[in-house]
């Protein structure tokens, strides 16, 4: 009976479980990194424009340095990402000089005009003595390349009255321009204009157009005073009153003016070779060969006619 009464014991051997790591909470933390950098890239796309999503996107497709450089490693390239494959800036045996005046890209050429607008806005900003000449600054982007207008006013002119003597704050000025513009390697025109007013001299004394020559050369010795690299100049002349700014009248003195243009690579060419592209220049030239060559044949004839008078 004692037996039937018997408590039954269970013994269960407890196992002891190997320690199992914590990689899974690095996974984790990328998983979540990850999601919140997606989330992050949608909330900025759907606020962005799409002229600023273009950009982005162009930026993300060519490496900085082929941008810059250009060149067959930039457009010929085999490879899924424009300009990649090789090393751009290297070639068998020796190093390749990156050289912007290939640059033909105008988004480019627009973002780097843009930028240093951007930073010559940013340099009069933080100058109280040139804040005040804000309003007499214009900036526009234009086939021949970035356009900087210095505007006269009767309150603040940039030269003494009919005279070429600069104002102390427009050479200020023009010396923290100088800088900035040393930051792109594009070559740079100068011009002076005047107002309609005439000289009591008249055109044939000192008139509009000595006068504004010689005020684009006192602002050219102002921006090389302030570190300006002489051969980056490009043009300096004097306009007088024949191009007024478009909306005003000839003797307005906003047309007593200061104009610079850091030229494209391309307007710079067109300057040099006296209005003409190279590519229109290589079209005038095959254009012109055939009557060139028909005017040398009637020239030679002429002269054998001319021979033959003589001889007999």
């Amino acid at each position: 009976m004692a037996d039937e009464h018997r408590p039954i014991i269970i013994r269960r051997k407890k196992i002891v479980k190997k320690h199992h790591g914590g990689s899974w909470k690095i996974a984790l933390a990328d998983f979540m990194t990850a999601l919140m950098a997606l989330f992050l890239v949608m909330w900025i796309l759907s606020m962005s424009s799409e002229k600023e999503r273009q950009s982005i996107s162009e930026y993300f497709q060519t490496p900085l340095l082929v941008s810059m450089a250009g060149g067959e490693r930039s457009s010929n390239a085999a490879s899924v990402i424009n300009g990649g494959g090789a090393d751009p800036i290297h070639t068998d045996g020796e190093q390749a000089r990156i050289d912007l005046r290939r640059q033909t890209r105008p988004a480019d050429v627009r973002r780097h005009f843009n930028e240093i607008r951007r930073r010559v806005e940013a340099a009069i900003e933080a100058d109280p003595v040139l804040r005040a000449l804000k309003a007499q600054l214009q900036f526009d982007v234009t086939r021949e390349g970035l356009r900087i207008m210095m505007l006269d006013t009767e309150t603040k002119p940039m030269f003494e009255v009919g005279s070429d003597r600069i104002a102390p704050y427009m050479e200020r000025l023009l010396r923290t321009l100088a800088p900035l513009l040393n930051e792109i390697p594009n070559e740079v025109t100068i011009s002076g204009h005047t107002d309609s007013l005439p000289y009591a001299g008249g055109e044939r004394g000192y008139s509009n157009w000595e006068l504004s020559a010689d005020r684009a050369n006192e602002s050219r010795k102002a921006l090389l005073d302030g570190g300006f690299e002489p051969d980056r100049l490009l043009l300096v002349m004097g306009a007088a009153d024949r191009i007024p700014l478009d909306g005003t009248e000839p003797n307005d003195p906003r047309n007593r003016r200061i104009t610079i243009v850091v030229h494209t690579f391309e307007s710079a060419e067109f300057i040099k070779r006296q209005g003409f592209f190279p590519q229109d220049q290589a079209e005038l030239d095959a254009s012109l060969e055939p009557d060139v060559q028909q005017l040398n044949e009637e020239f030679q004839r002429a002269t054998n006619a001319t021979d033959q008078t003589k001889q007999k």
